[in-house]
């Protein structure tokens, strides 16, 4: 093994009697180390979205939701309820009743998802950041108010200030008959005033949330509730809850964590992340394949060398092993650069900002994010010594093949 990869490494550091070859090696070892580059920047950047996306989600979405196997609705008073109630490593337990309602302002009306929340959850689980505008005051003075989702306020333009921003929401009677004169007799009917309004939230933007006793009142349902909430003081106990509240429950709920509510969103991301890796991949390989050239050229060069070591006893498969190491070092040495300088320019996007967003100062984010993955560092070079190694396999059996024909006529 150290004679080949003697005779590899002098033929790549040591000048070359073609300029070409020069050349195409410079060339070559550039196309790794760019392919390389990108992988990094871009897969860096994929994360630091996906992160951002994740975070959004989970300023809505509980840490914990325990929801009936079957129908709507459930009585949360048993005992495995209360006891979840009063644990300690429970930051914040919340009772939820949500139901459609249609919401009506200023002669516009708009069909809405209301959600019922105990008010002390919204500060306990610290949902500041879900604000776009007003607070999370949602029970004040023994006054119930709203916060409503950006597209439930965009469609009605409902002002969060002033005397006159009162709301009205309505809901089919729980328990009504078809057979009233007057058909609001069957409908229930409140009002309420909005306080905040909900960040811009895709699946979150026809939202209404007020306290829990309202919605009982304006749905008529004043026994059973929709689900539990739950947020918790420390998240690495999250999955052991899960599972030692769901053997107590048993199949009559399911408790979900974050994922297992709304799969389609990680299973997109996670998807759409290995796409890009792919697609990349595919143009890193033929980046790659200038390997090829390289050592064609290089065996070009160093034909009549090849042609002495056979002759002073040399096989075919140690000439075969000294372009393949040439190709191994070329994708090495790019691959490292390569993987340095994405790191580089990821470290300068995190700290000052190099691509932006040009958005306004109320925009979601003004710099592209940046998540810095070590895993994602071993499997770009990883993938990129996989290929080149491939590449240079055959590029040697081309060249060896190559010196084989040219001592077949030399001998002639």
């Amino acid at each position: 093994m150290r004679l080949p990869f003697f005779f590899a490494r002098r033929y790549l550091f040591s000048k070359k009697s073609l300029n070409a070859i020069n050349i195409i090696s410079t060339i070559s070892v550039v196309g790794v180390l760019v392919s390389s580059a990108a992988l990094v920047i871009v897969l860096s950047f994929y994360n630091g979205m996906e992160k951002l996306i994740l975070s959004l989600y989970s300023s809505f979405a509980p840490e914990l939701r325990i929801e009936p196997a079957k129908g709507k609705v459930f009585n949360a008073s048993s005992k495995v309820f209360q006891d979840l109630r009063h644990n300690i490593d429970i930051r914040s337990y919340s009772e939820i009743l949500e139901d459609k309602v249609l919401i009506e302002y200023n002669n516009q009306q708009f069909i809405a998802q209301i959600k019922g929340v105990e008010p002390k959850s919204l500060t306990e689980a610290n949902h500041q950041n879900m604000l776009y505008a007003g607070n999370l005051g949602i029970y004040r003075d023994s006054v119930n108010f709203a916060l409503v989702g950006a597209q439930v306020q965009a469609n009605l333009r409902i002002p969060i200030q002033g005397y006159n921003n009162y709301i009205q929401l309505f809901s089919p009677r729980k328990g009504s008959s078809a057979n009233s004169i007057n058909p609001m007799d069957d409908i229930n009917q409140r009002q309420i005033s909005p306080c905040g309004i909900l960040q811009y939230h895709q699946g979150f933007d026809n939202l209404i949330i007020t306290p829990i006793e309202f919605a009982k009142d304006l749905l008529n349902e004043y026994e059973e509730v929709s689900a539990v909430e739950i947020y918790m003081k420390d998240s690495t106990q999250v999955p052991s809850l899960q599972e030692k509240t769901q053997k107590q429950l048993g199949a009559d709920f399911i408790v979900k964590n974050r994922e297992q509510q709304n799969p389609l969103l990680y299973k997109t991301i996670r998807s759409e992340k290995w796409i890009v890796f792919f697609i990349l991949t595919v143009i890193g390989v033929i980046a790659i394949f200038n390997i090829i050239g390289s050592l064609t050229m290089l065996v070009i060069d160093k034909k009549q060398d090849m042609i002495i070591l056979k002759s002073l006893g040399a096989n075919n498969k140690l000439i075969q092993r000294i372009f393949f190491y040439e190709g191994i070092m070329i994708a090495f040495i790019g691959g490292i650069i390569g993987i340095a300088i994405g790191l580089a320019f990821c470290l300068l996007q995190e700290k000052f900002g190099i691509i932006r967003t040009g958005e306004g100062a109320n925009s979601i984010m003004d710099i592209y994010p940046v998540d810095i993955r070590a895993s994602d560092f071993f499997l770009v070079f990883i993938t990129v010594m996989l290929v080149s190694s491939l590449v240079s396999y055959v590029a040697s059996l081309l060249s060896v093949r190559e010196i084989k024909e040219e001592g077949i006529r030399t001998n002639d």
